[in-house]
């Protein structure tokens, strides 16, 4: 107490002699009440439904860490999302990422941008900023352009491709004894699109003994997609890769397959990327024309999630969890992890703890750890594949994440 006292009489007596020099005391250290955290995902025209979704899933997490305390290592500081619309073009996600940064000068971090080319836009103008961007984002260019301030949460389009069309050549002969040997490949021209099949055709499409019969690349939306199905229907593959990235394209195109009876699995159907596998698909189609598609995703709502999906499914009434929300929702905590690390609310600090994190296995991502390289990317970050069974997207691989058996498709 006297040691106090002491203290305060001091300063009582330097007050006027720094005011008389025109210098202001020291402030004393404190913690911030809130720090912001950037979202930038679409919520305005053709990818506004992903957008939201991601939204919801930040939204939950924020809600979780701040329950929970906050941030410790700054005085349990809340989590503020600062929310932006990349709209749905390139040159509007890079719009609204040059808003961002210029008017939210105290950003420590952000999530986005869902599409890959919005990704690639919109960290040209984060990196500048030096402010770290999380992603689940598939291209491979996100991080091959030697970027510092970039994480990407999900595996790599071209990783994807590596580690499933191995698992569905397995399904495929475990249910029919012999292994496929003839591929059609339909694909939009977006950037993860393009990423993914582009593997297939250089290289691994050979390594399995695939003969491409069918290559088509369009620009979404489809109009119709009647002559890309007519060449299908003319070469009867063993297997379809798919990867449409907008909602109706993949409608278009399994009605169309359905209409020349190619549908309801005669043909076996693979996508990449959940636009197959959301719940607006349901709006517009009947259940057993999705029956057995299967596809590739960075990651899904599996077993050992169900907590998260009941409290989405009450809290939005969204019926299963997707990549957007669950991938969002890990990506709060990564950066709340961060913040721990480096207890700074600094964008520069919680980078560098992003660069040495190591928190081990991944919880909310598939495989891997939640660690990144000196790419960006994270370490040994694995996929799920999800198949259409009786109305609903179930994951099948990998096992410890399954929640039903894969069905294959029979001609």
């Amino acid at each position: 107490m006297r040691t106090k006292t002491k203290t305060t009489l001091l300063w009582t007596l330097a007050l006027p002699v720094l005011a008389g020099l025109g210098l202001a005391p020291p402030a004393a250290a404190q913690n911030p009440a809130e720090v912001k955290v950037g979202l930038l995902v679409p919520l305005s025209g053709l990818y506004a439904r992903p957008g939201a979704v991601m939204r919801m899933g930040a939204e939950m997490a924020i809600e979780h860490i701040n329950a929970q305390g906050g941030i410790k290592a700054l005085g349990g500081a809340k989590l503020k999302m600062v929310l932006l619309d990349s709209g749905d073009t390139t040159e509007k996600a890079k719009n609204a990422a040059q808003r961002m940064v210029a008017q939210e000068t105290d950003l420590v971090a952000a999530s986005g941008a869902y599409l890959s080319s919005f990704t690639l836009a919109v960290t040209e103008v984060t990196e500048r900023a030096q402010l770290p961007v999380l992603t689940l984002s598939y291209s491979d260019l996100i991080t091959d352009r030697g970027f510092k301030y970039v994480f990407q949460t999900s595996a790599t389009a071209a990783s994807q491709a590596e580690q499933c069309l191995p698992e569905v050549m397995k399904v495929a002969e475990n249910a029919t004894g012999k292994k496929p040997k003839t591929v059609a490949i339909i694909t939009d021209n977006t950037g993860a699109s393009v990423a993914s099949v582009k593997p297939m055709r250089e290289r691994l499409l050979k390594e399995h003994g695939l003969q491409l019969v069918v290559d088509e690349t369009f620009t979404p939306p489809l109009s119709d997609a009647t002559p890309l199905v007519q060449k299908v229907r003319a070469t009867r593959p063993d297997l379809l890769f798919f990867l449409p990235t907008v909602i109706s394209d993949g409608k278009l195109i399994l009605e169309k397959m359905n209409e020349f009876g190619l549908g309801q699995a005669r043909i076996p159907t693979i996508s990449f990327g959940i636009a197959i596998a959301e719940p607006d698909m349901l709006k517009t189609m009947a259940p057993e024309l999705l029956q057995g598609v299967m596809t590739c995703v960075g990651s899904w709502g599996s077993k050992g999630h169900e907590p998260l999906m009941a409290e989405l499914k009450t809290k939005y009434g969204e019926p299963w969890m997707t990549q957007n929300g669950i991938s969002t929702y890990a990506d709060m905590w990564v950066i709340a992890a961060a913040l721990e690390k480096s207890g700074k609310a600094d964008k520069e600090a919680v980078a560098q703890a992003l660069r040495t994190l190591d928190l081990g296995p991944s919880k909310y991502y598939p495989g891997g750890l939640i660690k990144f390289d000196e790419k960006g990317r994270r370490v040994n970050a694995g996929l799920t594949i999800v198949q259409w069974q009786d109305g609903i997207p179930k994951t099948v691989f990998p096992l410890d994440l399954a929640l039903a058996q894969p069905v294959w498709s029979k001609k």
